[in-house]
Parts: C-alpha cells; sequence; structure tokens
C-alpha cells in the first residue's frame, strides 16, 4: 500500500492491513495480565518497550481516542472533548456515545475531513488504490460518533465477535484494503466488573486466541496491528461519589459535562470572578488531595486537550477536575442511578488509562 502523508510509524509497504481497535485495552493491563495472552506477549517479547507503546489522549475516553484515530487531530481540534460535552452555541450538553441529541449534527459538530474521507477522495482521484473498510458492530453504523468521526470507509456490521475477525481476514485477501476493525467487548466487561475480574480475565483471552488466528489467516503481505483508546482502572464503591450531594461544589455552575474521571464545570454566564475562584477554591478543599483541580486555560496550557481551536474552547469546561487517584466524580442529578455500580472506570491522564499497546502481529 502507497503511503499518503508522512510515515510516522515506519510502517513497511503492505499488500493490504488491518488495525484492530480493541476498546479499553490499556498497556498497563495487558502487561499486567499477559499470562492470559500468550499470543501478544509472545510478539511483545519480540519488540522494543518504546515499539510496544503509544499514548492515548486526554481526556483518556472512547468519544475522544476515536475521534483522534478517524481524523489524526487531538481532541482540541476535532472537538469530541469527552463523554459528555457541552455544546456553547445551543447551551445543553451532548452525549457522545449513544445519547446525542437529535438536532446537533454530527458534520457540522466535527466539521473536518476523516482519514477515511481522505483515502476515498486520494482514491477516486487516481492517487492510489487504497480501500477503507470498517468492520464493526452494525448499531455502529449511522451512530452519531462514526458520522462525526470515522464516516468514510465501506462498514461492513458484524454482532459476533468471531465473526467481525473472519470477516477482517476474509477483506484482507483484496490488494488495497486498509481494514479498521472494531472490538468493544473489553471494555463493556471492564466497565461491568473492572480491569483483571475473571470475566475480564475471560474475554481478553478470548481476543488474544482470535487475534493468533486472524495472523494465521491472512494473505502474505498483510500488515496487522493492535492497539486501544485508553486503559482502564478499578474503582471500588465507597469512592464513587455524587458530587452534586455538596451544595459548594455546584453552586454558581450552569452545567455539568465530562466524565466521572474527568468532570467539566461550566460556570453560569453571570457567575463573577470571585464566585469562580471560591468554586475552585471549595474542589481544591474537597479532592485537592485526590484530583488535580484546574480551569480551562490552565488545562489548555498543560496540554491535555493538544492544540485547541476557537470553535472548541468553549465546548471544555471553565473548571476541569481529574482524579489521579481511583476515584470517579458523579453528578447524580444527571447521571443513571446504575451508573454508580460501574466499576471499571477511565477518562484521566494517568498513565493506567493513557498508556495503551501498539503490537504490530503481522508483518509483509
Amino acid at each position: 500500500m502507497g503511503a499518503t502523508s508522512e510515515n510516522t510509524l515506519n510502517l513497511p509497504s503492505a499488500r493490504s492491513a488491518v488495525l484492530l481497535l480493541v476498546d479499553g485495552l490499556g498497556l498497563e493491563q495487558l502487561q499486567r495480565h499477559s499470562a492470559h495472552a500468550p499470543f501478544l506477549r509472545g510478539v511483545m517479547k519480540q519488540q522494543t518497550p518504546a515499539q510496544t507503546e503509544m499514548s492515548s489522549v486526554y481526556p483518556s475516553t472512547t468519544a475522544a481516542g476515536l475521534s483522534s484515530l478517524g481524523t489524526g487531530l487531538g481532541p482540541g481540534e476535532h472537538g469530541l472533548v469527552g463523554y459528555d460535552v457541552y455544546d456553547p452555541q445551543r447551551g445543553v450538553v451532548i452525549n457522545q456515545l449513544g445519547g446525542w441529541d437529535e438536532r446537533t449534527d454530527p458534520t457540522n459538530w466535527q466539521p473536518q475531513p476523516t482519514i477515511f474521507d481522505t483515502l476515498n477522495a486520494q482514491r477516486e482521484a487516481g492517487d492510489h488504490g487504497i480501500e477503507p473498510i470498517a468492520v464493526s458492530l452494525p448499531a455502529f453504523e449511522e451512530s452519531a460518533l462514526t458520522r462525526a468521526a470515522l464516516r468514510g470507509p465501506r462498514f461492513i456490521g458484524q454482532t459476533d465477535l468471531a465473526k467481525r475477525f473472519n470477516q477482517a481476514a476474509y477483506e484482507a485477501q483484496r490488494p488495497g484494503a486498509l481494514i479498521y476493525l472494531y472490538v468493544n467487548e473489553l471494555d463493556k466487561i471492564g466497565h461491568a466488573w473492572g480491569p483483571g475480574s475473571a470475566q475480564w480475565l475471560e474475554v481478553l483471552e478470548e481476543l488474544d486466541s482470535l487475534i493468533r488466528r486472524l495472523s494465521r489467516k491472512l494473505p502474505t503481505g498483510t500488515l496487522a496491528a493492535v492497539t486501544g483508546d485508553h486503559g482502564m482502572i478499578e474503582v471500588k464503591q465507597e469512592d464513587r461519589i455524587d458530587f452534586s450531594a455538596h451544595g459548594e461544589l455546584i453552586e454558581h455552575i450552569a452545567h455539568t459535562a465530562g466524565e466521572p474521571r474527568m468532570v467539566q464545570l461550566h460556570f453560569a454566564p453571570d457567575a463573577t470572578a470571585s464566585q469562580r475562584a471560591a468554586s475552585k477554591t471549595a474542589w481544591q478543599k474537597r479532592f485537592g488531595g485526590r484530583a488535580w483541580i484546574a480551569t480551562r486555560d490552565e488545562a489548555i496550557a498543560a496540554g491535555w486537550f493538544g492544540d485547541v481551536t476557537e470553535r472548541v474552547r468553549p465546548r471544555i469546561g471553565d473548571l476541569i477536575v481529574s482524579g489521579y487517584e481511583p476515584i470517579a466524580l458523579y453528578d447524580a442529578r444527571r447521571a443513571a442511578p446504575n451508573s454508580f455500580s460501574m466499576v471499571g472506570h477511565h477518562g484521566a491522564p494517568t498513565p493506567a488509562e493513557v498508556r495503551v499497546p501498539w503490537v504490530i502481529f503481522n508483518t509483509p
């Protein structure tokens, strides 16, 4: 496959390629439980540590990570800056995954071309013969996230996990095929039971076996790699906290967004500078020993969202609270009651949540 941009990963030329994205697969979790992934462990042993690691984005959450994968841009440019994101134009909070506001057009919310769009345009112009193909769950074909940041590939929906892998192997027979293979099962089980739980390990073992079999099925000349969009930590029940129960923390706050590991707070328009400062002080007093507490300007200056455009800037919270200890902070006025039963969490810029594997398991 011919290169269409700078080859920063020094990847070899290939007849076809498969990128396996395992939602929720963090490097630290994979390393800690590598005995349950013998195939990947063996491949990683043949590579240097630097060759097997990448960094996800901040916030370390699916909407932001997959949008960066699909666009090649940081969250501060593509604009999907969290799980729940404030829309300053309409004054509402929009869920970036399952609860998208129907009055918000995904292509206007994220107007930059995706990498798949660019490949299609270049192929139509005769620049190359690369065809982007997405193999994912059928429910995601027309999802808002797909339309915003992953639009463009020929989409093939498969509900069954093994069938997704078989479909990827089949599509790889086609010269020029660039296959994006998406797996969400590990993330789902991690949220429900926690990373490292017996249930999570069972899914990891199944994935490792499917990756091994995929490697054997791929035709000669195929490049294949696996990565994740974020890692995950376990948060104990007593550390899943309803911050809305503390009046001083929500005073002068008009909207709460983000996720439990990176809460984004938007002040009421009439909140004064002294009231905003008092709010930050209140958060520091209650959670300063367990979380980073930063204003929007401080977070942007620290590089949390990458380069930030003026279009995206007001979507980011005026005040951001991100746990460096294993805590999860909820606004119970908005969160579903079953949210508090969630064991696995991610979103903060801790190594366990940000470091993800980059494992090339098949080379041309």
